[in-house]
Formats: structure tokens, sequence, C-alpha cells
């Protein structure tokens, strides 16, 4: 599992890591029962706070998307993977509408964003 930190996005370091584990359990990457890294491995790899790490974890139980054993671990719990895709529908949508209000504002049609996304596509 990587898990990767940018000290520029301005996101908090915990929510980072919530965000993170959250899109490998929706993508499938991690499983349902899969072992996650134990809050203190994670903090020590990462080179953070052992409070950071345990804060992303608590929010990650609190949605109900892990489990902890107690002297076991934490490991993924098992999921609507159609509820959680639900979730990120929503939020494409909501970014697409935010995409046309500032495409209107700069008179872009909708082939010019089509365009747009065909170029940053090839790029990655």
């Amino acid at each position: 599992m990587n898990i990767f930190i940018d000290n520029r996005s301005g996101a908090p370091i915990y929510d980072q890591i919530y965000n993170q584990i959250k899109d490998l359990i929706i993508s499938g990457e991690l499983m349902e029962n899969d072992p996650l890294p134990s809050i203190r491995s994670l903090a020590k790899d990462m080179r953070i706070s052992v409070v950071t790490t345990k804060r992303a974890y608590d929010e990650l139980e609190r949605e109900g998307l892990i489990y902890t054993l107690p002297a076991k671990g934490c490991f993924v719990a098992p999921q609507n993977t159609e509820i959680l895709r639900e979730q990120h529908l929503k939020k494409i949508e909501e970014h697409i509408l935010e995409i046309k209000k500032l495409a209107a504002s700069c008179k872009l049609t909708k082939e010019d964003i089509i365009v747009m996304f065909d170029i940053l596509d090839e790029q990655e």
C-alpha cells in the first residue's frame, strides 16, 4: 500500500491518508479483511506523528471502512461498494457543474472542454 503525503496541498495529513486509503478500498485494491499497516508502523514509515495516523484510522473506522481487532490490528471492513461509488459520482457531478460555470465565464464550449480533457488525459 503506497500512500503519498503532499505537504504543499494544504490538506491536513490525516485527511490525505484517509482519502487515499478510502480510494484504495473503493477501487478494490484493498479487499475485504485485508490488513492495514499498524498505526505505529505507518507513522514511522511516513515520518509523521502516531496521533495523525490514528486520527486517519479513526475516521476510516467511524465511516465503516475499516475495523479494529484488539492486539491484531486494523482490517478492511466489508463494503457496499455501490454506495461508495455513488458518493464519488456525486462529487464528480459537483465538479462538472463547477467546470460548466467556469467554462461559461470563459465562453468555452462543451467541445473545448472535451479537447482539454483529452489533452490532459494524454499527458498522464
